[in-house]
């Protein structure tokens, strides 16, 4: 199984915390990401986001260009202080590739949960709007890329 997960681009400043969208720079960026991720041959079944207007709108961009079967939809556990166990135990059997969208300091807590088994390993350094591919075999977890827009810029 690939489990992708996504920290939400760039964001506008001034508005309420969970209304913040991105900003231009955030969505072009992500933009950049997407096509990246799209040319690569990322394939999802199912795109989640935290329902936060950034981490929405970075995985509707993210929609539009890998196209997943089951479309793009919030779900619960992917805010900023929700516990990375819950979503570590979700994907431990699942078998249908997965992109997750949503927000610091999760992210890196569930990617850091998944591959070296303690939360605050900081395995990865999540940069906004960029996508680490975890990948697990034979039940454990490594990571096997990660894309910044920067690299794909």
């Amino acid at each position: 199984m690939n489990l992708y997960l996504v920290r939400h681009a760039e964001a506008k400043h001034g508005a309420e915390e969970s209304e913040r969208g991105l900003s231009e720079k955030g969505a072009a960026d992500m933009e950049k990401v997407a096509r990246f991720a799209a040319g690569e041959g990322v394939k999802v079944g199912l795109i989640l986001h935290s329902g936060k207007t950034r981490a929405k709108e970075t995985a509707e961009v993210m929609g539009r260009h890998l196209k997943p079967e089951k479309g793009v939809e919030e779900s619960d556990a992917l805010t900023p202080d929700d516990d990375p166990w819950v979503w570590a135990e979700r994907v431990s059997d699942r078998e249908e590739d997965l992109m997750l969208v949503g927000h610091m300091p999760y992210m890196e807590g569930l990617a850091s949960l998944l591959v070296a088994g303690d939360i605050n390993g900081k395995v990865v350094e999540f940069r906004m709007g960029s996508i680490v591919s975890l990948r697990r075999d034979c039940g454990k977890w490594s990571v096997a890329w990660m894309v910044t827009p920067g690299v794909v810029g």
